[in-house]
């Protein structure tokens, strides 16, 4: 598919089919992070693959929603404070490194005709509870991961001039 389609056609799925995701899909889909850019080519990131066919209830304490669960994988993405790269000023790339790899896979599972979610809003406690995360990883974002079972909406966004300037 032409990469300005998979753009285009990426959207924030909310409703999902049981069906499991092809583990070969899914390994394309994690090479797709572990290629993302990184500051310095830290990659300070991690991804949790959870299955959430038996965790359902206490997958709903990191993200009480049950259309998420829905989904049979999430991919869970962490963060290695002690691994990013600081600017001399003192700000640290981990957020973005971690951004980049969550895009690239959002956009890997696209292509692989799966559905995702960007979600950030998530009890993080919680998170590093039940997923067991070591103290060295901060979770940072997660996206369910299978296949949709809804229809994109159309994409409301702002237009390229009030986003983009020239100098």
């Amino acid at each position: 598919m032409d990469f300005s389609e998979l753009i285009r056609r990426r959207y924030s799925c909310r409703a999902y089919r049981p069906a499991a995701v092809d583990e070969a899909a899914l390994a394309r889909i994690l090479e797709a992070a572990r290629l993302a850019p990184t500051a310095c080519n830290r990659q300070p990131f991690r991804v949790v693959v959870v299955d959430t066919a038996s965790r359902r209830e206490s997958l709903t304490r990191i993200y009480p929603r049950a259309w998420v669960c829905e989904a049979p994988l999430w991919l869970f993405v962490t963060g290695v404070h002690s691994e990013a790269w600081v600017r001399r000023d003192g700000r640290s790339y981990l957020d973005v490194d971690v951004a980049i790899a969550m895009d690239h896979m959002i956009l890997a599972a696209s292509n692989e005709g799966l559905g995702t979610c960007w979600i950030a809003a998530f009890d993080a406690a919680a998170a590093r509870e039940i997923l067991g995360l070591p103290l060295a990883e901060e979770p940072i974002v997660f996206t369910p991961l299978g296949h949709a079972a809804d229809q994109p909406r159309p994409k409301e966004r702002k237009p390229l001039d009030a986003l983009v300037r020239r100098r």
